[in-house]
């Protein structure tokens, strides 16, 4: 146990001297903090867009497969199937972008506060404040905008894993009929999650028009 808990931890270290380094290098050729983030939220961004078009096509194929009559079971299988791996990719890709952002806020905000000691300019000092405090309580809008929607993606993804599971043992018409009760279900679940990501993905726009006009 002691020896897999260092080895997360020094995993843990590596990861974040490697963007420590990252953030530096970037820093060197004037790319700062405040860019990469503008550059990462605006990646979660389309990420979102992307899995919202995803989970929209999802729910139509497993329209089709479970209330449509007529085609190979076989392939009406096959498509829902691959429809709910491209989901689960989306979800991936979303995870990733949203940690990301989370990474180089915390990095942005933690330096950001650090500098405010070197002013001697008391005005300048309380200005650079006030906009720190301000930037930080928007990307709190953003950050819970975002986690708001992704927590809505792994009830989704679980009913159609269930539906895909279950079709992988019984493919037949009597088990295709039993699914369609479960349709209600995943579409509210569907609406619920892409009314969630477009408040996430207008909130992103929100906010990086905020960070361009204060720069």
């Amino acid at each position: 146990m002691r020896r897999t808990a260092s080895l997360f931890f020094a995993a843990l270290l590596l990861l974040t001297g490697c963007q420590s380094a990252y953030y530096s290098a970037m820093e060197k050729v004037g790319v700062h903090k405040r860019d990469i983030l503008a550059d990462r939220v605006e990646e979660a961004r389309d990420a979102q867009v992307e899995a919202k078009q995803q989970f929209r096509d999802a729910l139509e194929r497993y329209r089709s497969v479970v209330q449509v009559n007529g085609g190979e079971l076989e392939e009406r299988y096959n498509a829902l199937d691959s429809e709910y791996r491209a989901s689960e990719d989306s979800a991936k890709a979303v995870h990733q972008r949203i940690a990301a952002v989370e990474d180089v806020a915390e990095a942005l905000f933690d330096e950001w506060e650090g500098e405010l000691a070197q002013y001697s300019n008391a005005s300048l000092r309380s200005a650079s404040a006030r906009e720190l405090a301000r930037t930080r309580q928007d990307y709190r809008t953003l950050l819970q905008r975002m986690k708001t929607a992704e927590r809505r993606i792994e009830p989704v993804l679980s009913v159609l894993h269930d539906q895909v599971l279950f079709l992988k043992h019984n493919l037949n018409a009597r088990a295709i009929g039993s699914l369609q009760g479960e349709y209600r279900t995943l579409q509210g679940n569907v609406d619920q999650l892409l009314r969630d990501m477009q408040r996430a993905i207008d909130e992103s726009d929100a906010f990086m028009r905020r960070l361009q006009s204060s720069n």
